[in-house]
């Protein structure tokens, strides 16, 4: 499972643990997360601004 990372304020997005308070129950793949998705943390990005993170928690470089 793959985590995601906001630019704007560091909020992770953890598949695994998904983010109960958004309606996103653990193992809510990235796919099913709508589009138009604010940052849980600052609101002010949304799901395309997210960076995916590699095993290290570095950024891969491939937006999400």
């Amino acid at each position: 499972m793959a985590r995601y990372q906001c630019p704007g304020c560091g909020y992770v997005y953890d598949e695994r643990r998904g983010d109960e308070h958004e309606g996103f129950p653990p193992g809510t793949r990235w796919e099913k997360v709508p589009e138009d998705w604010p940052c849980a943390d600052c609101a002010v990005r949304e799901k395309p601004d997210f960076v995916r993170l590699d095993d290290d928690g570095a950024a891969t470089g491939i937006s999400a």
